[in-house]
C-alpha cells in the first residue's frame, strides 16, 4: 500500500473514530454502519482520483459529487432522476428531511429515535467531515489542520451528550487523530530514502531512522494521558434542582412511534426575565368557574434525584375519543366542558396546552397522542404557533372522603411512580415523615404536605432565589424555604414518593384572567408547575403547594369529622404589586451554571418573537467553529514552529562520509533529487547547467539548516543579527548561549557548511548538519531556565517569521497581479500601434 493510500485509510478511520461520540445520542445506532460504508466509497473515489492523477480541486469535486449521489440514493431515491441523479424534487426532499431533523433534535432528548431527518443529519455530517479531513490531510497533504473538522464533530457530540463515558469517546477520537498524524509523519520520512528507513546510526549512536517516529509516539502518548488524567483532578459539577437536561428512560416498544424525554423546562432557560406579561393563549370555555381551568402541557414522571423530566413513551395517532383517565371510577362526580383555545403567533411549543383530563380534541396538523400522560405532541416540526383548536375535557370533582377512602394503587403503577434514586438526601424523607405525622391515610398525608408548603411551613415565594445544584438542592430548598413553583412542586412530589404515594409533576399554565369580551387571557406570568398525586378511584389529582399561585383545590378541604387538618383558603392570582409570577434566573447565576442548566429560569413557554424561530443550526455551527478557533489559535505558533523545524531538518543532505561533492552526476538511491530530497548520492562530474542547479540545491539545504539554527537560538533568547557573517554569528551564539565545547563545535560546523555553499568555488556536501542542530538545541535547552524553555515551545519568538512570510507572499501576489493587469491594459494599444 502506498503512502497516500495509507493516509487515506487513516483519515477515514479517524473520521469514524471521532463519529463514535455520536453513538449515545441516537437509538438505534444502525446509522453508523451505513455511514461507514458510504465513507469507504467516498474515500475510494478520492484515492482513485489521486492515482489518475487529477488536480487537487478536481479530486475534491469528484468526491463531493459522489457524496451527493450516495445521499440521493439513500434518502431521495424516489425523487431523483433514474433513482440516482438529484433534481429539484430531490433537493426539496433533502430540505424537508433537514428541517425535520432540526425539529427532532430540539424535540427529543438523548437517546433520540432514529428518524429520517436525524439519520440524514448524522450520515451527511459524517460524510462532509470525512471529505474535509480527506481533502486536507491526503489531497493537500497537511494532516495537522485536519484535526479541526474532527474537533468540530467531537465537540457537537460532546456538547449534546450527558453520560459517564465522555472520556472514552475522547480517547477514541484522539487516537484516531494521532494515528493520522503518525501516518503522515511516516510517509514524509519514507520519502528521504534509506537514511530514515534503515538502521544506520549517527556518530553519537542514536538511530536516526526511528528517533522521529519514536518521539512522535511519545509526545502523542503523553498528551493523551495528560488530557485524560488532568480533568480527574478538577472540581466535578452536577446538575441542579431545575436541571432540564438528561435523557429519558422510557420503555415503550415503539409500535406507534416513540417520544423521548423532551424536557419542556428548557425553552425559557435564558429568556424568562421579562417585564411584559405577554399573552400566550386566548380561550373561551363553557365552565362558569375558572379556578380549576389549569392548562396542562406535559407531566414529568421520571425523577433522577436532581430533576424531574418526562419519560420516553409510546405515541400513537390521536384518537377521536380519548379513553377514560386511568384510575377514575364511576362514582366520582364529573362534568364535560368544551374550551376553544387560540395560541399566539409567536408561541411555538411542541406540546399542546389542554385542560386535564382531556376527552377529545379537534385540531389540524401533525399531532400524536401519548396515552400515559394524555398529552399531544407535534410531529415532523408541528408546534402551537398560531394554532386554534377545541378541547373537550372533564371537570373531575372528587370529595375529600372519596380521596381518603381510596384503596391502594396497582402495584405496577406504585412501583413506577414512587421510584426514588439513592442519591436523594435522607432529610427529604425525614421531613416528609415529620410533616405528615398523625395522618391516617395517603390523602391526609398529601394535604399536610400541601399545608406545610403553602401555609405553616414558613416558605416564601421568591423568583430571585439562587437555585443551587447537585442532589442536595432539594435539601437546601427545605432549609432556606425560598423558591418558586418549580421548587415547591418538585419538593412535594419527591416527598410524596418517599411516603409511598405515586406522584409526578405537571407543567403548564395556571388559570388566566377573564376579559371583557368573555374570553380568558393566559399570559407568560401564568406559567406554572404543580404536583399530581395518584389515588385509586379518582386518578391523577392536582395539589397546589406554591404560596400565592393558582387556586387551592376544593377537595383538599377535608370533610371527615374530627380531622385536625384546617381548611385551606384559596390563594388568589398575584396582583401587580405582588412578586413577579414568572420564575427568573438569579442574578448570581453564572454562565457556567447556565451551560450546565442549573439556573432557575425554567418554565414551559417559548419566549420567541413573531420573527423568532428556535435556535438555527448555523448558529450552533458558528459557536462550534468559534470554540475550535479558541482552542487551536493559541497553539498555532507552536504548531507552525514544529512544522517549520521538521521541513528544514528533513531537507538536509545525507551523503556517505568521504563522498565526492554534491556537484556530480550519479544515481539517486531512494531520494528525490529533483525536489532536493536526496539520500546517499553517488556522484560524478556534472557539466554546465546541471552543475549550477545542483549547487543551488546544496545551498538551499544548508541555508535552511542554518536558518533553523539561528531560529532555535532566537527561541531561547538570542536574537538573530543578519549583519554578521556566519562565522561571527556562530561565535555570538556560542558566547551568549554559554555552550559547551561539543555544542560550540556543532555551531561552527554548521556555519562552515554555510560558508562552503556560499563562497567555495566548488561547494562540497556537508553531512550530518541536522544532527548538529539538534545537538545545539539540546545544549540551549539544558542551559535555559524553566520559563525560557516553556516559552521556546509554546510561544517561540521565531514564530513571527510566519507573519513576515505572509506579508512577503501578499506583496508578491499583489505585484504579480498588478503586472498581469498592466499587461492586459497595454495589449490593445500595442496591437493598434503594430
Amino acid at each position: 500500500m502506498s503512502g497516500r493510500a495509507r493516509m487515506a485509510v487513516c483519515a477515514a478511520a479517524a473520521t469514524l473514530m471521532a463519529a463514535c461520540a455520536l453513538l449515545p445520542l441516537v437509538d438505534p445506532a444502525t446509522w453508523f454502519l451505513q455511514a461507514a460504508i458510504l465513507l469507504v466509497i467516498q474515500t475510494s473515489v478520492g484515492a482513485a482520483a489521486r492515482r489518475v492523477p487529477l488536480a487537487r480541486p478536481l479530486t475534491v469535486a469528484a468526491q463531493l459529487l459522489v457524496t451527493l449521489l450516495l445521499l440521493t440514493l439513500v434518502f431521495a431515491r424516489e425523487q431523483a432522476l433514474a433513482g440516482l441523479v438529484p433534481g429539484p424534487e430531490a433537493f426539496a426532499r433533502f430540505a424537508d428531511l433537514f428541517q425535520q431533523g432540526t425539529d427532532d433534535v430540539s424535540r427529543y432528548a438523548i437517546p433520540a429515535p432514529l428518524t429520517d431527518g436525524i439519520r440524514l443529519m448524522l450520515i451527511g455530517g459524517v460524510l462532509l467531515i470525512g471529505l474535509a479531513v480527506d481533502a486536507v490531510a491526503v489531497t493537500f497533504r497537511s494532516a495537522a489542520p485536519a484535526g479541526l473538522p474532527l474537533l468540530a464533530l467531537y465537540s457537537v457530540a460532546a456538547g449534546l451528550a450527558d453520560g459517564g463515558a465522555d472520556w472514552l469517546w475522547f480517547l477514541i477520537a484522539a487516537v484516531g487523530y494521532l494515528m493520522m498524524l503518525l501516518a503522515e509523519g511516516r510517509e514524509r520520512l519514507s520519502q528521504w530514502g534509506q537514511v530514515f528507513g534503515g538502521a544506520p546510526r549517527t556518530p553519537g549512536g542514536e538511530p536516526a531512522a526511528v528517533a522521529p517516529v519514536r518521539t512522535g509516539r511519545r509526545i502523542g502518548a503523553v498528551a493523551l494521558g495528560v488530557a485524560l488524567v488532568v480533568p480527574l483532578g478538577l472540581p466535578a459539577m452536577s446538575g441542579g434542582l431545575l436541571d432540564g437536561a438528561g435523557a429519558g428512560v422510557g420503555t415503550g416498544t415503539g409500535g406507534g412511534g416513540t417520544i423521548s424525554a423532551v424536557n419542556p423546562l428548557v425553552s425559557l432557560r435564558d429568556s424568562l426575565n421579562v417585564d411584559e406579561d405577554r399573552q400566550v393563549l386566548s380561550l373561551r370555555t363553557e365552565t362558569s368557574s375558572l379556578s380549576n381551568l389549569y392548562l396542562r402541557i406535559v407531566s414529568l414522571d421520571d425523577f433522577d434525584g436532581t430533576t424531574w423530566k418526562p419519560s420516553r413513551r409510546d405515541i400513537v395517532t390521536v384518537p377521536d375519543e380519548f379513553p377514560t383517565p386511568q384510575g377514575l371510577g364511576p362514582d366520582v362526580r364529573r362534568s364535560e366542558i368544551r374550551t376553544r383555545i387560540a395560541a399566539a403567533d409567536w408561541y411555538a411549543q411542541d406540546w399542546l396546552p389542554m385542560p386535564y383530563p382531556p376527552s377529545g380534541v379537534d385540531i389540524d396538523g401533525n399531532w400524536r397522542y401519548e396515552p400515559v400522560g394524555m398529552t399531544l405532541v407535534g410531529d415532523h416540526g408541528q408546534n402551537t404557533r398560531g394554532a386554534q383548536y377545541t378541547v373537550t375535557s372533564l371537570d373531575v370533582q372528587p370529595t375529600a372522603r372519596q380521596l381518603a377512602d381510596a384503596p391502594a394503587p396497582p402495584p405496577a403503577l406504585r412501583r413506577e411512580f414512587t421510584e426514588l434514586p439513592d442519591s436523594l438526601p435522607d432529610v427529604v424523607a425525614r421531613t416528609a415523615r415529620e410533616v405528615t405525622e398523625g395522618a391516617a391515610n395517603p390523602y391526609e398525608q398529601a394535604v399536610k404536605l400541601q399545608e406545610y408548603f403553602a401555609l405553616n411551613g414558613g416558605f416564601e415565594y421568591d423568583t430571585e432565589v439562587d437555585v443551587g445544584s447537585g442532589s442536595g438542592a432539594i435539601a437546601r430548598f427545605l432549609r432556606d424555604k425560598q423558591g418558586f413553583c418549580v421548587h415547591f412542586s418538585f419538593a412535594m412530589a419527591s416527598m410524596a414518593r418517599t411516603l409511598g404515594i405515586p406522584a409526578r409533576v405537571a407543567v403548564g399554565f395556571a388559570p388566566g384572567t377573564p376579559q371583557a369580551d368573555g374570553t380568558v387571557s393566559v399570559g407568560l406570568r401564568d406559567a406554572h408547575a404543580w404536583p399530581e398525586l395518584y389515588f385509586e378511584g379518582v386518578g391523577w389529582t392536582r395539589f397546589e403547594p406554591t404560596p400565592n399561585r393558582g387556586t387551592t383545590p376544593s377537595y383538599t378541604v377535608p370533610e371527615i369529622p374530627g380531622s385536625s387538618v384546617p381548611e385551606l383558603p384559596e390563594t388568589s392570582r398575584p396582583t401587580a404589586e405582588a412578586p413577579a409570577a414568572e420564575p427568573s434566573t438569579s442574578t448570581s447565576c453564572t454562565p457556567e451554571q447556565k451551560r450546565l442548566q442549573e439556573c432557575g429560569a425554567v418554565l414551559p413557554v417559548d419566549l420567541g418573537s413573531p420573527d423568532e424561530e428556535s435556535r438555527p443550526w448555523y448558529r450552533t455551527a458558528l459557536w462550534v467553529g468559534l470554540a475550535a478557533v479558541v482552542v487551536v489559535l493559541p497553539l498555532l505558533p507552536m504548531l507552525w514552529r514544529l512544522r517549520r523545524r521538521s521541513v528544514r531538518l528533513a531537507s538536509t543532505l545525507h551523503a556517505p562520509s568521504g563522498a565526492p561533492g554534491l556537484l556530480g552526476r550519479g544515481r539517486d538511491r531512494g531520494g528525490r533529487g529533483a525536489e532536493g530530497r536526496t539520500d546517499g548520492i553517488e556522484v560524478e562530474a556534472l557539466p554546465g547547467e546541471a552543475e549550477r542547479r545542483a549547487a543551488e540545491v546544496a545551498a538551499g539545504h544548508v541555508l535552511a539548516v542554518w536558518r533553523e539554527l539561528t531560529d532555535t537560538a532566537w527561541d531561547y533568547g538570542i536574537a538573530p543579527d543578519d549583519a554578521l557573517t556566519p562565522r561571527k554569528a556562530a561565535a555570538r551564539i556560542v558566547r551568549l548561549g554559554q555552550l559547551d565545547e561539543a555544542a560550540a563545535e556543532a555551531v561552527h560546523r554548521v556555519a562552515g557548511g554555510v560558508e562552503q555553499v556560499l563562497f567555495a568555488p566548488r561547494p562540497q556536501a556537508t553531512t550530518g548538519l541536522a544532527a548538529e542542530v539538534r545537538r545545539v538545541r539540546a545544549a540551549l535547552r539544558s542551559g535555559a531556565g524553566r520559563r525560557t524553555r516553556v516559552r521556546a515551545v509554546l510561544a517561540p519568538r521565531s514564530a513571527r517569521r510566519a507573519l513576515w512570510d505572509a506579508a512577503d507572499r501578499w506583496a508578491a501576489f499583489r505585484a504579480r497581479w498588478t503586472t498581469r493587469w498592466a499587461a492586459l491594459l497595454r495589449r490593445p494599444s500595442e496591437q493598434q500601434s503594430g
